[in-house]
């Protein structure tokens, strides 16, 4: 199995900013595409931003130059730095990874999402 645990969300006035971070561990052979979505409440899950292991990125046009996704493969980590938060970019964030498992076979996993509140 396999395991995603996000940190650093948390509240912010707007203006501000926070770093996400999420740690893979576990099974785990290699990690392919690791990548943040957000969902508020009342609305569905969105993408917000994916990093391949080759390096490319996408990125939501509604973060497209205040958020930075980064990883570090060495430590099975993803992070997202947030800046120029804005109110409606308040919603629970979850890491997600396509993991080739020790065992065979490639899976998709979700972390328990991190809440990330920004006061106006």
């Amino acid at each position: 199995q396999v395991q995603l645990v996000e940190s650093g969300g948390g509240l912010v006035q707007a203006g501000g900013s926070l770093r996400l971070s999420c740690a893979a561990s576990g099974s785990i052979f290699k990690i392919n595409a690791m990548g943040w979505y957000r969902q508020a409440p009342g609305k569905q899950r969105e993408l917000v931003a994916t990093l391949t292991s080759g390096g490319t990125t996408n990125y939501a046009d509604f973060v497209k130059g205040r958020f930075t996704i980064s990883r570090d493969n060495a430590k099975n980590t993803v992070y997202l730095q947030m800046n120029s938060l804005k109110p409606e970019d308040s919603a629970a964030y979850y890491c997600n990874a396509d993991v080739w498992v020790t065992g065979g076979g490639i899976y998709n996993y979700w972390g328990q999402g991190t809440q990330v509140t920004v006061s106006s």
